[in-house]
């Protein structure tokens, strides 16, 4: 490790409620001499000083590391936080974390709030072994062949999707993968927080009149499962 005072501070935020900010993680950002957000409108909610915010994401990380990388040279503690939740997790967080390392520099996580494993305690569904699968390919053929990759993992496995396309993957996970039972969590920590559970012909008919809004967390039970676990 470089005899240098620079590190890189991952820090977990609210997925939702604000007062799950943690004051080690207050004051980790507080510390910070530079603040690199997924999206800085959020961020900026816990940074005074807006001039040490600059934003990081999938479509500017390849130019903002060796930046990152000059700030840890010249002895910068770094935090990086996402959108909500923990870095790393579906955002290009790990990208940093690896020249960090790679380059003998200190990298040090303040844990906090995560969808995934909110949404997973919250399902019923066993958890003693998972697969986090993020986001769902936008098209149709490569969602049917990750969803028949995965067909025969016996764990519970979970996604992330926008309310929009819920329905739609509902049934493409139906004719799939079979009526697995699930587990739907959408605006989690938030004052209209929800947990629908059922099998996947149920869920769906759940919210096949209803307008579904806020981003949705899915929990689906594996191979082993049967439709009606949770009657």
């Amino acid at each position: 490790m470089k005899n240098s005072e620079g590190k890189l501070v991952l820090v977990g935020t609210p997925i939702g409620n604000l007062s799950d900010m943690s004051p080690r993680a207050i004051e980790a950002i507080e510390n910070a001499a530079i603040v690199m957000a997924e999206d800085t409108r959020h961020t900026a909610r816990f940074v005074n000083d807006r001039k040490k915010l600059y934003s990081y994401h999938d479509h500017n990380a390849a130019g903002r590391i060796p930046q990152i990388m000059e700030f840890l040279e010249n002895g910068a503690v770094v935090a990086l936080v996402s959108d909500a939740g923990m870095p790393g997790i579906s955002d290009p967080a790990y990208k940093a974390v690896n020249a960090a390392v790679r380059a003998g520099y200190c990298v040090e996580v303040i844990p906090g709030p995560s969808a995934v494993i909110t949404a997973l305690v919250a399902s019923g569904l066993p958890v003693d072994r998972f697969s986090f699968e993020g986001f769902l390919p936008r098209k149709k053929g490569a969602r049917t062949r990750r969803l028949e990759e995965i067909s025969t993992y016996n764990g519970s496995i979970v996604y992330y999707m926008g309310p929009h396309h819920l329905l739609k993957y509902l049934e493409e996970m139906k004719n799939v993968i079979g009526n697995r039972p699930v587990c739907v969590a959408r605006e989690m920590t938030k004052m209209h927080e929800e947990y629908v559970r059922g099998n996947i012909a149920e869920v769906t008919e759940y919210f096949s009149n209803k307008k579904i809004r806020g981003e949705i967390t899915m929990v689906v039970g594996g191979a082993a499962l049967k439709s009606d676990f949770f009657d």
